[in-house]
């Protein structure tokens, strides 16, 4: 039997091998108006539609040769196991996800299914209906439609709950507690899915609460084999970064870190939603939220400390983190009004599939062009639904292999 390939992820533009993914479902279906702030949703998503968008995502992918790695697939794999099975419904389905009176009730209601069901009600949560008739005060106290056990209609965004970097993974500690119990699903595939068994944990190994102290995925970009780019967004925290450069630099695992300040607003909820890199030396940034940010240079200190300078600006900042002469930098001159729409959408959300060949939304037009008229290749999927989420390509995708840049 030939060896599985090792993860590893050096590089956001080298050629795309494998991709982890997680096709829309039913904890999509559990999104309602009531609970839709609750649950990081500013609207509500025609499932069907966007699970045909997702397909045409995944299908252009292997059609370029990536291997698309399917997360409930994997993860129906590992729980197979019955003990494996038991240990991740114990951990999800506590008294304080669902209440004491009704813990028992959804635990069996969960492992009640095949190992492909069980990792569907995991992600897809558990209606008061669908449990049965339980009594305590979670259950008298809800209202019509509440979730007795909470879905996971973020999980679709599939980079922000781990990101891999050379090879070894960072589980995010996620910044908002509906979110929160993504990371303990890829913590469990990771240690226990031969594909990835054994790789090394940079950061986030053990399931504790490490807020304030957090980092989300969608900020980190792995823009040159020795650097990264993190954002300080509203969802990860300079704790968080300077702890996980910390983890890094004593790993060796990378030498220089650009730490880029965002506007905390919904626009710029991550750094990929308003700077992706394009090519070797190439980004696409939204220079409406990233002209006035201040960046930062993190570099290792003795044995385990953290350096930390003023740096100059983010178009130098970005070539110092990619060990680069210079960067090129495209900034799609726009009016304002087109600039901020086709941003809402995820328009600099770009997924590369190597140096200078990208996929985006086939709405942001505009974008797209100014990308094909600075010489690359974009390739477009449909984008009616899966941008009312909130995230593009490069959100739905979490790279587990990448070839080295020559």
């Amino acid at each position: 039997m030939s060896e599985l390939p090792v993860p590893s992820v050096r590089s956001e533009v080298g050629r795309l091998r494998a991709v982890l993914v997680h096709r829309p479902g039913e904890e999509l279906r559990r999104v309602t108006p009531s609970n839709m702030e609750r649950l990081l949703f500013d609207e509500l998503l025609w499932v069907e539609h966007a699970q045909q968008e997702h397909d045409a995502f995944t299908d252009l992918l292997r059609s370029h040769g990536v291997e698309v790695l399917v997360l409930a697939e994997l993860l129906a794999e590992v729980v197979v196991d019955p003990d494996a099975a038991r240990d991740l419904v114990d951990r999800h389905v506590t008294e304080t996800t669902c209440g004491p009176e009704a813990v028992a009730a959804v635990r069996d209601h969960v492992l009640a299914g095949d190992p492909h069901e069980l990792v569907a009600r995991l992600i897809g949560g558990i209606t008061h209906e669908e449990a049965g008739d339980i009594d305590g005060l979670v259950a008298a106290a809800a209202a019509p439609g509440d979730p007795l056990f909470e879905p996971l209609p973020n999980l679709v965004f599939a980079r922000d709950a781990s990101a891999w970097i050379g090879e070894g993974v960072v589980l995010s500690p996620m910044h908002r507690s509906a979110r929160r119990r993504e990371t303990d699903l890829l913590r469990t595939l990771y240690r226990t899915h031969p594909r990835f068994a054994g790789a090394p944990v940079w950061f986030g190994d053990q399931p504790i609460d490490r807020h304030p102290a957090t980092v989300e995925g969608g900020d980190v970009l792995v823009v040159g084999e020795r650097g990264l780019a993190i954002g300080l967004s509203e969802r990860t925290t300079p704790a968080g970064v300077e702890t996980l450069a910390a983890r890094l630099f004593h790993a060796g695992v990378v030498d220089r870190i650009l730490a880029v300040e965002l506007p905390k607003v919904r626009a710029a909820m991550h750094l990929d939603t308003v700077v992706t890199q394009v090519d070797v030396d190439a980004f696409i940034t939204y220079p409406q939220m990233t002209a006035a940010s201040r960046v930062f240079q993190l570099t290792r200190r003795g044995e385990d400390g953290v350096h930390v300078t003023s740096g100059p600006d983010l178009v130098h900042g970005l070539a110092w983190a990619a060990g680069l002469d210079h960067a090129r930098v495209i900034e799609p001159a726009l009016s304002a009004t087109r600039a901020e729409r086709e941003q809402w959408n995820d328009a600099n959300n770009t997924l590369a599939l190597k140096p200078g060949e990208v996929i985006a939304y086939e709405r942001n037009v505009a974008t797209n062009e100014i990308l094909h008229d600075a010489g690359i290749t974009v390739h477009t999927i449909p984008s009616y639904e899966l941008p009312r989420g909130r995230g593009g390509p490069r959100c739905m995708s979490c790279p587990v292999t990448r070839d080295p840049l020559p």
